[in-house]
C-alpha cells in the first residue's frame, strides 16, 4: 500500500485509525503544540494548524512503522498530510453547512467499537488515553469529526452513483458474475472406475456397485468410508475429498449432476470415459436459496400536534378499531379518510407483501405479532401512531431478487472508491486554500486558488 492509498482509504476504516492514533500521540509530541502551533492553511473558512498537522504526522509515521512500509521523504509526507488535512476541512465545514449532528448514542456506539477492535475493556482503553495524554472530550470530539466526514462522503457519493437494470444483466452475464454467483461446494467423490469400452457385463457390474454404494450413502453410511473402501479416485484415502469447489470450476459433467441437490445429498450414479461417479455435498457456502414469508398489510396513521396529543390519536384508532371490528366500517375506507401516510392512503393504506427488515422496528413487531386476518392494537413509532391490519402472509422465493441486490451492492461498492476519489478531488479543486508556508508547497501543483506566502 502507498501512501497517498493509505490516506485515500475508505472511511469505514478510520475508526480503526483512530484508536491506532491513540497510542501515536504520545507526551512529547503534545509538549510541543504550544511552541509549534501557527496558520499553516486557510481553507475557505477555515484553518489548519501547524500543531494539528504535527500531530497527525505522529500519528501517521506510527502507522507507517507499525506495516512496515517504507516511508517518503519527510517533506513529500508532510505535504500529503497536509493535503488530508484540508480535504478534512472541507468536508466538515459542509457538514456544518448541511446540519449533519451525531448523537451522543452514535457517538457511545462508535466509540465501543473502537475498544472492542482494540480489544481493551473501557478502563484499559480510558488508561491508554491518559497515558498518552489525551483528554476524553479530546478523543470523543475526534471520533465524532470522524463520523460526520464519513456521513458526508455517503451522502455526497451515493448521489453520483446509479446501478442500471442493465449494469447488472452486464456483470451477472460475465465471466466474472458467473463465477462470483456459483455457489460453492465441499464436495466428497467416488469414482468406480471401468473403461469406456470395457465388455458390458464388466460396465454392468461396476454400475451395480455404484448403485449399491449410493444406496449406502442414503441409507447413513459414512461417504468418506465408502470412499476409502471403493473409489479408484485420486482423492480416495482422503476420504474423496475435492475441497471446496464452485460449480464454474467443475467438469459440466459434475455441475450438471449437482443441480438442484442440497447439503447432505449424494448424487445418482453418472457415468464419464474413466467409470461410474458419485459426488457428496458435505457443505455449501455462497449463493443459496433465498425464501422469505412477506405479509401483506394495511394500515392507518395518525400524527401528533399541537392540537391532537398522543392521547388523542390512541383514541380516534380505538375508535375506528372498534367499528371496524363491528363491520360497521371497512379498514381500507377507514384508512382513506384518517391516515396522514399520502403514500397509502389513496389505497386504503394498502402496503402490499413487505419482506422482512422493510419497516421500523415497531410496525415489524406490531405485524408479526398480529394474526392473518385481525388487527393490531393502535401502537406508535417515530412517524406516529399507527393501526394495522394483517391481511396475509405467504413463503416467497427470493433467490434472483437476493442475487441481483447481492450483484448491485458489488457494483455500487466499486463505483464509490472510485466516485470517492473523484469527489475528494472535484471539492478540493473548488475550494479556496492558501497554503502559509513555502516548504508545505506542492511544486508540482498548479492550482490558481491556492497561494503560498511567508508567515
Amino acid at each position: 500500500m502507498t501512501i497517498m492509498q493509505m490516506f485515500n482509504a475508505p472511511r469505514r476504516g478510520l475508526l480503526a485509525l483512530a484508536a491506532l492514533a491513540c497510542c501515536a500521540l504520545a507526551m512529547p509530541a503534545l509538549a510541543q503544540v504550544q511552541k509549534l502551533d501557527r496558520v499553516v492553511a486557510v481553507v475557505d473558512d477555515d484553518v489548519v494548524m501547524a500543531s494539528e498537522l504535527q500531530q497527525r504526522m505522529n500519528t501517521i509515521t506510527a502507522q507507517i512503522a507499525a506495516q512496515n512500509v517504507q516511508a517518503p521523504p519527510i517533506d513529500i509526507l508532510r505535504r500529503q498530510v497536509l493535503e488530508q488535512l484540508i480535504v478534512e476541512r472541507l468536508q466538515l465545514q459542509m457538514g456544518a453547512r448541511a446540519g449533519v449532528t451525531i448523537s451522543d448514542e452514535e457517538l457511545d456506539q462508535a466509540i465501543a467499537r473502537v475498544q472492542q477492535n482494540m480489544g481493551a475493556s473501557p478502563e484499559q482503553f480510558q488508561r491508554k488515553l491518559e497515558a498518552d495524554g489525551i483528554s476524553n472530550n479530546a478523543f470523543r470530539q475526534q471520533i465524532r469529526q470522524e463520523l460526520i466526514i464519513r456521513r458526508v462522503e455517503q451522502g455526497s457519493v451515493s448521489r453520483r452513483i446509479q446501478i442500471t437494470d442493465q449494469d447488472i444483466n452486464n456483470f451477472l452475464r460475465s465471466k466474472e458474475g458467473e463465477f462470483w454467483k456459483s455457489p460453492q461446494y465441499q464436495l466428497g467423490h467416488i469414482l468406480i472406475a471401468v473403461g469406456s469400452s470395457a465388455p458390458a457385463e464388466e460396465v454392468a457390474a461396476a454400475r451395480a456397485k455404484a448403485e449399491s454404494i449410493y444406496e449406502k450413502s442414503n441409507g447413513g453410511e459414512d461417504f468418506r468410508a465408502l470412499a476409502i473402501s471403493n473409489s479408484s479416485g485420486q482423492n480416495a484415502l482422503q476420504g474423496g475429498d475435492l475441497g471446496w469447489r464452485k460449480t464454474v470450476e467443475l467438469p459440466t459433467l459434475f455441475a450438471d449432476a449437482l443441480e438442484g441437490l442440497k447439503v447432505g445429498d449424494t448424487t445418482k450414479p453418472f457415468r464419464s470415459d474413466a467409470g461410474f461417479h458419485l459426488l457428496k455435498i458435505h457443505e455449501q457456502r455462497g449463493a443459496t436459496e433465498q425464501v422469505v414469508e412477506q405479509t401483506k398489510v394495511r394500515h392507518i396513521l395518525v400524527k401528533t400536534s399541537a392540537i391532537r396529543d398522543d392521547d388523542a390519536a390512541y383514541k380516534l384508532l380505538m375508535d375506528l378499531r372498534g367499528k371496524i371490528e363491528a363491520g360497521d366500517l371497512k379498514f381500507e375506507d377507514a384508512a382513506r379518510d384518517n391516515s396522514e401516510d399520502i403514500g397509502t392512503m389513496l389505497q386504503g393504506g394498502d402496503l402490499g407483501w413487505s419482506n422482512p427488515g422493510q419497516f421500523v422496528p415497531e410496525f415489524t413487531q406490531a405485524m408479526n405479532n398480529t394474526p392473518a386476518g385481525e388487527m393490531s392494537m393502535p401502537f406508535r413509532s417515530q412517524f406516529g401512531w399507527h393501526l394495522l391490519q394483517v391481511e396475509g402472509r405467504r413463503q416467497q422465493d427470493m433467490t434472483d431478487q437476493y442475487i441481483r441486490n447481492q450483484a448491485a451492492n458489488l457494483l455500487r461498492n466499486r463505483r464509490y472508491e472510485e466516485e470517492l476519489q473523484n469527489w475528494r478531488q472535484e471539492i478540493r479543486d473548488q475550494a479556496f486554500v492558501e497554503i502559509k508556508l513555502p516548504e508545505l508547497k506542492d511544486p508540482a501543483a498548479a492550482d490558481s486558488t491556492e497561494k503560498t506566502e511567508e508567515q
